[in-house]
């Protein structure tokens, strides 16, 4: 392992588990190898099929695992879906059983098959709900009673641009935003428990752009954008110093950024007398003037385990 450097953010005695983190030039590969070399014990769990979810090109979890061993870091694969609660769970008791604790999670796991809405087949459609949201909900969920216990745990979550729509992704999009709320959600909970939750829209070209992407603008603008860009995000975000919680840090390219809600001041009215379809056809300039947006308040728990304390709570969105 390389000699660390004076000020580097380590992982000594952390344990991490990184779901999807095989194949090669993914980003869940980039994960566990910069934690690893960061000094983390990691799970390196991948089920072996590949970004396709049918194995038109393997991503091995022991070769990745043996890579960050041959390096001289600590780590063992892992090869059980996280679609499945029970098979999530084990990927969790797998770092609990081997290094007694569990201190970072990484819920990069995914697949996709991009195809017109109505045409998408219904297995396909439910894999990608299953493996994308609800993978990220029963790792989640395997691995909070564990963080509860240590009073400490680092959850980041990978959401991505698709949600915010783009063309034969639909239902990939909205797993994503499925999983940007839930963990808005969880870093409510958890801040009371040590347990920081955020997520990150990573912005890179990886062989998962490349095998279900068609050319476009937007595949082209991820060129150049390795997932190492991303990694350096969840390094951050992983460690013990970070007191982000409820963020969404869009990464790569060459630039990070925080994603975040707003509303805009919108139309008023004073009572229910003044309401009609057209009142809001006559008023939609008003309702979708963006010049005045205010940010959407803070989801973090109020003072709680030196998290600074904001507002929760719709009426705080602006001032009466």
């Amino acid at each position: 392992m390389p000699k660390p450097r004076s000020g580097e953010l380590r992982f000594d005695g952390r344990v991490a588990v990184v779901t999807g983190a095989g194949g090669q030039r993914s980003l869940g590969r980039a994960y566990a190898h910069l934690l690893a070399s960061r000094g983390a014990k990691v799970v390196v769990n991948d089920l072996g099929v590949g970004p396709d979810g049918r194995g038109a090109k393997r991503a091995s979890a022991d070769i990745v695992a043996e890579e960050i061993a041959v390096a001289g870091g600590a780590a063992i694969a892992d090869d059980h879906s996280v679609a499945d609660s029970g098979s999530a769970a084990a990927i969790v008791q797998r770092a609990v059983g081997e290094w007694g604790r569990l201190d970072i999670l990484i819920n990069n796991a995914g697949v996709s098959w991009p195809a017109p809405f109505d045409e998408m087949s219904e297995s396909d459609l439910q894999a990608v709900i299953g493996v994308h949201l609800m993978g990220t909900i029963w790792t989640c969920r395997a691995s909070w009673p564990q963080m509860k216990r240590q009073g400490y745990g680092r959850v980041v979550n990978i959401a991505s641009g698709g949600m915010h729509g783009l063309a034969n992704v639909s239902i990939y999009g909205a797993a994503k935003a499925g999983i940007h709320a839930l963990s808005r959600a969880l870093a409510v909970e958890g801040a009371e428990h040590g347990i920081l939750v955020n997520c990150v829209l990573p912005r890179a070209y990886t062989e998962a752009v490349e095998m279900s992407m068609a050319d476009s603008e937007y595949r082209r603008s991820l060129m150049g954008g390795g997932p190492e860009q991303v990694a350096a995000t969840i390094g951050y975000l992983a460690h013990e110093s970070c007191t982000l919680t409820g963020k969404a840090l869009q990464s790569g390219r060459g630039r990070i950024s925080e994603l975040f809600s707003s509303n805009t001041a919108g139309f008023a009215y004073q009572s229910e007398a003044e309401l009609a379809p057209e009142t809001v056809a006559g008023q939609l300039e008003t309702i979708l003037n963006r010049s005045d947006a205010i940010p959407v308040p803070e989801v973090t728990a109020p003072g709680r385990r030196g998290i600074t304390p904001v507002a929760n709570d719709d009426a705080a969105v602006r001032p009466n």
